[in-house]
């Protein structure tokens, strides 16, 4: 039982980035569940992401009962709530710079939620963690070169904190895990507190 599977339901790099810095033993499958349904109800910020991160869970781990393979399942949905409003991913290069001139010289909340389960288990586990960030005030032509690297691609609020948008990142309010797309230290306690599944021990 120690060596149960831990499924990362995302495709997300900074996810897996910080699930490989905690020296996590994981495997990832991208869910095919589709948010679009979800996006068009009128739910709150922090309801949405719950909902879209335990529709993923739900996905893959019916992939799992089908194979018949016993694992952890987690899944995890990212927004930004800007005024009130809700900021997905950038589109492409101008609906990113449409979002930063918003968010600069600006804070924003960004809401991370994670949902938990486990094959073969009616038990799922879902819950969130706010973080406020405040950026730096930005020219057009600064927004415009940080664009330029990429990073604003299939990230929310179009901007990763991990890499260049560090540089105008004025202050950070709650966990920062949070603001890489997974709130870590929510996912210990539901592991052990909900599953039995302790990460430092590795025991179940």
């Amino acid at each position: 039982m120690e060596n149960l599977k831990i499924i990362l339901a995302s495709g997300s790099k900074d996810r897996a980035k910080s699930f490989e810095r905690a020296q996590l033993d994981f495997e990832i499958l991208i869910s095919d569940f589709s948010e679009d349904e979800l996006k068009s109800n009128e739910l709150s910020p922090i309801e949405l992401a719950k909902e879209l991160a335990k529709g993923k869970a739900l996905d893959i781990k019916k992939k799992m009962e089908f194979k018949g393979i016993d694992a952890i399942i987690i899944a995890a949905d990212t927004l930004v709530e800007f005024e009130g409003k809700i900021i997905g991913k950038a589109m492409d290069e101008n609906h990113a710079l449409k979002i930063l001139k918003k968010l600069k010289n600006n804070s924003h909340k960004l809401i991370s939620a994670i949902a938990i389960t486990r094959t073969f288990n009616d038990k799922i586990i879902s819950d969130c963690d706010i973080t406020i960030v405040r950026f730096l005030d930005l020219s057009i032509d600064e927004i415009k070169a940080y664009i330029k690297t990429g990073e604003w691609k299939e990230r929310a609020g179009a901007y990763s904190i991990r890499n260049k948008a560090s540089l105008f990142i004025d202050k950070i309010e709650g966990s920062p895990s949070n603001v890489i797309g997974i709130p870590m230290h929510k996912l210990f306690l539901i592991l052990k507190n909900e599953f039995n599944y302790n990460l430092l021990s590795k025991k179940i």
